[in-house]
């Protein structure tokens, strides 16, 4: 059984991943009428593309993959490579000159572990070609392969997770990248990857820009943008059961919200409680 974000009908999941230099790229492809999307981005250093569309007043009110990737903001040229794949399927945003691919991409900071080079479009491409169906890889591949955490001392290998929360006939999958400056923890109180070293903690002054967590979530519930970007911050709220200390100075946190809107109307109560779930389900799972 399928309990990872590709249970949601329509959605696909690809990777690239460079295992000795440890970054890689996550593309989440859409169905090709695209999904209705917005996102909450939390802490002074996110870096993103295409990041303003997503806002509920901006026109534009889908988009037709997602990306995250390694590489710092050298990583995000591996979203062209998305794009030019679409392309080549005539899927995207209608226009006069023809479709053209609405394809949001954010990263993390990668760069200390490995070798220093990054993902680009040809990378971006591989990803998009490899997506399927199939339950999402878990651990250190993809956008995942270079992430960590507890890095206000040294930083200890976490990864990429995915999950699915279901209520009946009702599901939110999620799929995360944890990369935090703090520590990850079960909804326990178990550590799974960090210190736990509060003392060290408040003694600490981390370099900021090097620590983002990456979280996707989708469901087949039709939403407007307006309630995916509600959505994305009940998801943000959720990293702070999971990540202690979650969104610091030191952090970008970048939650996204898409909706395939292939399934019957959900009341909003019902799929906050779920994005929380599956957010915290992932998260576990990235650091397990």
């Amino acid at each position: 059984m399928n309990a990872t974000l590709t249970a949601v009908e329509g959605l696909r999941v690809g990777h690239w991943s460079d295992p000795a230099a440890r970054t890689g790229v996550t593309v989440i492809l859409c169905p090709d009428e695209g999904c209705v999307a917005s996102a909450s981005f939390a802490g002074p250093s996110p870096g993103t593309r295409e990041a303003a569309l997503l806002a509920p007043e901006k026109r534009v009110e889908r988009v037709h993959a997602l990306v995250f990737t390694g590489g710092s903001a050298f990583g995000l040229a591996a979203a062209d490579g998305v794009v030019r794949f679409l392309h080549e399927r005539g899927v995207g945003h209608p226009t006069r000159m023809g479709p053209v691919p609405i394809v949001p991409a954010a990263v993390i900071y990668d760069l200390l572990v490995g070798e220093p080079v990054w993902p680009g479009p040809r990378e971006g491409y591989a990803a998009a070609a490899a997506a399927s169906a199939d339950p999402v890889t878990a651990g250190a591949v993809g956008a995942g392969a270079g992430a960590t955490a507890g890095k206000y001392r040294a930083p200890v290998p976490t990864g990429l997770g995915s999950a699915l929360a279901r209520w009946r006939d009702l599901s939110v999958g999620a799929l995360a990248v944890v990369n935090p400056v703090g520590d990850v923890y079960a909804p326990d109180g178990r550590l799974l990857a960090g210190h736990g070293d509060r003392e060290a903690w408040m003694r600490a002054e981390p370099r900021p820009g090097e620590h983002t967590t990456l979280v996707a979530l989708a469901t087949a519930a039709p939403l407007d943008k307006r309630e995916a970007r509600m959505l994305a911050g009940a998801g943000q709220a959720a990293l702070g059961r999971v990540i202690r200390p979650s969104h610091t100075p030191w952090d970008g946190d970048a939650v996204f919200v898409l909706s395939t809107g292939r399934g019957a109307v959900a009341p909003l109560a019902a799929l906050s409680a779920l994005v929380q779930e599956a957010v915290c389900a992932a998260v576990t799972a990235a650091a397990g």
